[in-house]
């Protein structure tokens, strides 16, 4: 069973329907390790060691974030900029994350018709999402793609529900080895 590390960051969780359905999937979730990093770093003064310490201690890494702007919310950067060190996480020394996995767990506003090369947005989430797959081999871990919830101003209360329940299901199987995000 592999050992899953969420770090969630959302500035504005009590304004958000679907992440904070999100979270309630992971109550109970065996092998599952939820760090809100704005919880933990309300005055994003983020503590290097103990944030590489959580890093080995699992086997997949995701990252779970609105998607803002077409990336992270700043403390996702703020995080990778001081924690993914030179030496430790990448260079000919930094091997502490290899063989590890990344992913994202989005949330976006708009339906997913709109992230295509035609769509409003012209590009795709796994294009907008580039730098974290080029971080992900730049620490010789393997990136495995987003699980993407799209159209989030417009779900009812049931399929954001439905979405928490697909979500849950799709840790249980990555955690279990049985399937890819």
């Amino acid at each position: 069973m592999s050992k899953i590390l969420i770090l969630f960051a959302h500035p504005a969780l009590e304004k958000s329907r679907v992440q904070s359905q999100l979270l309630a999937a992971l109550r109970g979730l065996q092998g599952v390790t939820l760090h809100d990093l704005y919880e933990v770093y309300p005055d994003l003064n983020i503590d290097v060691r103990h944030e590489q310490s959580l890093l080995l201690q699992h086997d997949i890494i995701l990252f779970q974030h609105p998607f803002y702007w077409y990336s992270a919310p700043a403390i996702v950067k703020q995080w990778q900029d001081l924690v993914l060190e030179h030496g430790w996480a990448y260079g000919s020394s930094g091997t502490a994350l290899r063989g590890k996995r990344m992913g994202n767990v989005i949330t976006a506003g708009g339906p997913e018709t709109t992230y295509s090369k035609e769509g409003w947005h012209h590009h795709t989430i796994a294009d907008f999402l580039l730098p974290f797959e080029q971080t992900a081999i730049l620490c010789n871990m393997q990136y495995i793609p987003p699980f993407t919830i799209y159209g989030t101003h417009r779900l009812t209360p049931s399929l954001i529900q439905e979405q928490a329940v697909a979500y849950r299901q799709m840790l249980e199987q990555l955690r279990d080895e049985q399937t890819r995000i």
